[in-house]
């Protein structure tokens, strides 16, 4: 298996494809870099593609102790400095979204451009209490997936998480017996960022001088917290564009690849050159 070590810490990758334009997949919670399988070809066969296994997380090392977004931001910007990818396209989805994010604050010139589908930065609405009930119905369902991983009860948390939050009853029944067993393993970690208290914080001043390209997407089946986060990251991030996925919600990289891989490609190709 491909291992680099990043910051001390073992991180499973792959790396595709031998374009000029160097790009860096960076995923969510609870998965792997295989969620990002179905758009990683079609990309490779434009751009060199880089995805990998965040820390604790299925084939990268998982370490005791209390992590931290941060930690996830510095791997990311090791991992785009020892592969010599820099400037790189990063494109996060979800909590992945949220650490690329964090790296255009930190280390802007580590990237090229910025392509995030819906980062839960859900502190960005607190000034709106339209949001109230959901945001505080959502806290309560995390707590209730938290408190099934602490009793050990992963694949029922991964089940609940799916099904109650970032999708629908049911859902969990139509993943792939793989996928499952992904999730299922991947649950300490997901317990780890929740009790982050760095995860949902986000300064605007952070990306408010960030003035490379950024293209923002939503689904447009996606709940509508999550559309109204992107929204106001548009106003945030100088110049940013923002796109609905028609038909999509929180996942289009797995339930619309081929649609979600021509958005990617024809905004990195607008902007190259």
């Amino acid at each position: 298996m491909p291992r680099i070590k990043i910051n001390e810490v073992e991180i499973f990758y792959e790396l595709k494809g031998e374009g000029d334009i160097p790009i860096v997949l960076v995923h969510g919670s609870w998965v792997s870099h295989q969620h990002w399988e179905l758009i990683q070809t079609p990309l490779g066969e434009k751009f060199k593609v880089l995805s990998y296994d965040r820390r604790g997380h299925s084939k990268s090392q998982r370490l005791s102790g209390q992590g931290s977004i941060t930690e996830d931001v510095a791997d990311l910007a090791g991992l785009i400095e020892e592969f010599a990818m820099g400037p790189a396209w990063v494109i996060g989805h979800s909590f992945g979204a949220s650490i690329s994010l964090q790296l255009a604050g930190v280390r802007p010139e580590l990237i090229r451009g910025l392509i995030l589908h819906e980062p839960p930065l859900f502190s960005l609405l607190a000034d709106e209490p339209d949001f109230s009930p959901i945001l505080e119905a959502t806290q309560k369902k995390v707590k209730r997936v938290v408190e099934l991983i602490k009793k050990g009860k992963n694949e029922d948390a991964a089940r609940e998480f799916i099904e109650k939050i970032v999708s629908s009853p049911g859902a969990w029944t139509e993943i792939p017996g793989e996928m499952k067993k992904v999730l299922i393993y991947n649950a300490p970690t997901f317990l780890d960022e929740a009790q982050d208290p760095e995860k949902v914080v986000f300064k605007s001043d952070w990306v408010r001088s960030f003035s490379k390209p950024a293209l923002l997407t939503y689904g447009e089946e996606s709940p509508p917290h999550f559309v109204s986060v992107v929204r106001k990251l548009s106003k945030i991030i100088p110049g940013s564009e923002v796109q609905e996925i028609t038909g999509a919600g929180h996942s289009p990289l797995r339930t619309h690849p081929e649609k979600y891989s021509e958005i990617l490609k024809a905004f990195i190709f607008k902007h190259w050159g």
